[in-house]
């Protein structure tokens, strides 16, 4: 289904995209269709790529104050 979306965009900016539209062949409307579809494509490829053991310790560190040097004690007790 189609469904009629009203854009407010500079003036510039407008006729920058019809130029655009205009060299490329495509309407302005397939233009934004296109980048809502980018967008949407972006978001699916973000959270398809975490693996779901991943996903459970994202943010797990948030607001600690852990750097490189408690890494490295770590690595020190755990292996020497």
């Amino acid at each position: 289904m189609l469904t009629k979306l009203t854009l407010r965009m500079d003036d510039n900016l407008i006729e920058s995209a019809k130029e655009y539209s205009a060299q490329t062949g495509k309407s302005v409307s397939r233009i934004v269709a296109d980048l809502f579809e980018i967008i949407k494509n972006e978001k699916l490829n973000k959270e398809e790529t975490l693996t779901p053991t991943i996903r459970s310790l994202k943010g797990i560190l948030k607001g600690k104050q852990v750097d490189e040097k408690d890494y490295k004690k770590y690595l020190d007790e755990k292996y020497l």
